[in-house]
């Protein structure tokens, strides 16, 4: 039984509860402000502020509000977005409109009354009541329940009294919105007569304008395709210029003179820099048919890039192939492209990284050149365990035949499809079809069109359920067998089960080959990732309850295929993996290899060197595996930092493993030779990506002579000089990414109203 105490701590506590989540979700919005105002989010939080209310009898939070920066109106905290459009956009802030639009800019007159509004807003309350007649009594509602009066409206006093008038009431024009283009135009004749003479732009120097253009070009050409050459010619591109005080451009200039110009000093700075190692490695990345979606999709593009023992790499040239290339022919073009880069010195090639033909082509010229250690790229390695899981795996080709069983039913059978998009549109507040593989894709060649309809499927888990047990779809599988066993299957855990496995596991081989692509890892690094992955594939296996001896299987085949004595040589001479032993010596990880493994860097170290001096080399080697190196240098080549984006830590000087070999290792003559051209190596082959635009635009005019010579000069330009930042992303991948974050930010505002209460 309640004592007559109960009901003020009740009281009391409820009201601390929902203190705690106003204050909850005012940080909330603090959080989404600051990192938005740093440039990680969208543009109207630089002028809306989040604001705590104070009860005035108890002190705790009553409400969180917006309150424009420009005006010092304030808004309920519910939809920041709509409140954006509603008080910026459209023009109903008096600040925002006469600081940031064009006068002639009226917002059209046909915007929806709050009252006809049923979603939760609050209304515009520092914005002048005049704006929309219909709804002044509520913002005066709305004001007076806040404890807040309206200011009053904001005017240019630059305006005219019929601008004033525009500005200030509703216009109903007899042609509707499409008469306010007409309108503008009669406003600016109007102010062109007042003043006949335009204000002249900024005037420059002709130095300024040479650097300003010189620094237009540059990003032109380095956009690759992004912005074509017809765009240097429109209207309101000139017009900028122009305002900016530079005279106009041409694309013909910038696909002439200008263009060869940026090309030949590209092309001097490569080259110089090529002449200054010593010796390089030629990765070689295209090989593979990439399907880009234009024409038939057979346009190759074969990428040449040399990498330096500094760590740099360098664009060559590309080359373009229709279609799948011979085995015979792609190794007369790597040793034509090593001929044209060193001559006669072919010797300066230590090694060629490439995404295909390690069977035939890159071990023929091995063969041929005994000092060259050519090698398949890691990341082409990862993605063919994808399909090698697909073929050989039984319980890939089960949940694929599920899937697409499913997929297809939800998405042909037209009530189905109604009941899912309505359960989509309750649930998650989108709606679309389940993406399925093209009728002629072999799923088991090319799984990404699989997996995009396994994470379809799984993210709409929750909308399934709710379509197979909703009483219309009841009925349908009552006609229909198929729609029983869908919903059977959909109400089956073993099918999730084994669904969430295969997610996992292909989701797993993709992060690893992400990295890798971000990463690029040399050659040393292969023995430790391929061990790193067999770890995670055993703990996937127990997760999920698998049998490890099949897939072990798999995940050992792939890696025979993609092996190379070099891994372990490069992993045997690299001082960062040297080992402290019980005496404190730091010695190279022999113990980690198989005696297979052993064999093949004794083998490898002598088949690079000399035949004279291979019994040297040998003695060398076992001089290596029982001294080490000096713990002070040892420790200085494996210091580690962390990475300020990613947050990994990572080798501090990637040079110094290399720089040992060459300084404090200098004694040993034959070993330390092979030792400063292996460890170098790069195990990967991609680099330069090209934009998906640019693509197109090959495909178009890619097959007469000029326009060949154009997209060679282009792709040099933008290769050379993402490479020398070392950016190796592709511009669509970093929009994607914005996006990407842009959703998260929403995602963090869903979160932070979640719980909070109406106000």
């Amino acid at each position: 039984m309640a004592t007559p105490n109960s009901t003020p701590i009740d009281s009391c506590s409820a009201e601390e509860v929902a203190a705690k989540a106003m204050h909850k979700r005012y940080e909330g919005l603090v959080t989404v402000r600051t990192k938005a105002i740093k440039g990680k989010g969208v543009w109207y939080w630089a002028h809306l502020e989040p604001i705590l209310l104070a009860n005035p009898d108890t002190g705790l939070p009553k409400a969180v509000k917006l309150k424009c920066s420009l005006c010092e109106a304030v808004f309920s905290a519910s939809n920041p977005s709509r409140t954006a459009s509603e008080h910026l956009k459209l023009g109903t802030c008096p600040n925002f409109s006469s600081t940031l639009r064009p006068i002639t800019t009226v917002s059209p007159p046909l915007a929806l009354p709050l009252s006809h509004n049923h979603r939760k807003r609050s209304t515009h309350m520092g914005a002048p009541s005049s704006s929309y007649h219909v709804n002044s009594l509520v913002m005066v509602d709305s004001r007076r329940e806040l404890g807040y009066s309206s200011p009053p409206p904001v005017q240019n006093p630059a305006m005219s009294g019929g601008e004033k008038m525009l500005s200030h009431h509703q216009l109903m024009l007899s042609g509707g919105k499409e008469d306010l283009g007409a309108l503008a135009m009669l406003e600016d004749s109007v102010k062109r007569l007042k003043s006949p003479k335009a204000s002249p732009g900024p005037e420059l120097s002709k130095e300024q304008i040479d650097s300003a253009l010189e620094l237009l070009s540059d990003w032109f050409y380095e956009s690759c395709g992004s912005v074509s050459f017809t765009s240097l010619d429109h209207p309101k591109f000139q017009a900028f210029l122009n305002q900016v005080g530079l005279p106009p451009v041409s694309r013909r200039e910038f696909s002439g003179a200008r263009l060869d110009t940026k090309f030949d000093e590209a092309k001097i700075e490569s080259e110089a820099r090529i002449r200054d190692a010593m010796f390089f490695q030629v990765a070689s990345d295209g090989w593979n048919s990439k399907n880009f979606g234009f024409s038939s999709g057979e346009e190759n593009l074969v990428k040449f890039t040399v990498n330096l023992p500094n760590g740099t790499s360098v664009f060559q040239k590309a080359v373009f192939t229709g279609g799948s290339v011979p085995s015979k022919h792609a190794e007369e073009i790597l040793l034509e492209t090593i001929s044209g880069i060193c001559g006669n010195g072919v010797q300066r090639c230590v090694g060629i990284v490439a995404d295909k033909y390690k069977a035939k082509a890159l071990r023929n010229l091995e063969i041929q050149n005994q000092w060259m250690v050519n090698l398949s790229c890691q990341l082409q390695g990862l993605i063919s365990l994808i399909k090698d899981f697909s073929k050989e795996l039984p319980l890939f080709s089960i949940v694929t035949e599920k899937c697409l069983r499913l997929a297809n039913f939800i998405n042909i059978k037209s009530q189905v499809r109604h009941s899912f998009h309505k359960f989509q549109l309750q649930e998650l507040d989108h709606v679309g079809l389940l993406r399925v593989p093209p009728s002629k894709c072999d799923n088991m060649k090319n799984f990404v069109y699989v997996y995009a309809m396994l994470e379809d499927i799984m993210s709409n888990a929750r909308v399934l359920q709710l379509v197979v047990i909703d009483e219309s779809y009841k009925v349908i599988c009552i006609e229909d067998p198929a729609g029983r066993e869908v919903a059977d299957m959909i109400q089956d855990v073993q099918f999730w089960n084994e669904l969430e496995a295969v997610h996992s596991l292909v989701k797993l081989i993709r992060e690893m080959a992400q990295e890798v692509e971000v990463e690029r890892p040399l050659v040393g690094q292969c023995l430790p990732l391929w061990e790193e992955l067999r770890s995670k594939v055993r703990e996937w296996c127990v997760k999920f309850i698998i049998d490890e001896e099949p897939v072990e299987k798999i995940v050992e085949k792939r890696f025979r295929k993609n092996y190379h004595p070099a891994w372990s040589a490069a992993f045997i001479l690299d001082p960062f993996y040297l080992m402290r032993d019980t005496s404190g010596k730091y010695l190279p990880p022999f113990k980690c290899l198989t005696h297979e493994q052993e064999k093949d860097v004794d083998e490898l170290i002598t088949r690079l060197v000399p035949r004279e001096e291979a019994h040297i080399a040998f003695m060398e080697l076992m001089k290596w595996r029982s001294d080490g190196l000096d713990p002070l240098y040892a420790q200085a080549v494996q210091v580690k930092q962390r990475d300020p984006v990613t947050g990994k830590m990572k080798i501090a000087n990637p040079q110094s493993s290399r720089l040992v070999w060459e300084t404090c290792l200098k004694d040993f003559k034959s070993l330390g030779k092979v030792a400063v051209r292996l460890i170098f190596l790069h195990a990967t082959s991609c680099g330069f990506k090209c934009n998906w635009s640019f693509m197109r635009w090959v495909c178009v005019h890619g097959h007469s002579r000029v326009g060949l010579d154009r997209v060679q000069k282009m792709i040099f330009i933008a290769a050379h000089a993402k490479l020398e930042r070392r950016d190796f992303s592709r511009e669509e991948e970093k929009d994607a990414e914005l996006f990407a974050m842009a959703n998260g930010e929403n995602d963090m505002l869903n979160e932070v109203f979640a719980d909070a209460p109406s106000v």
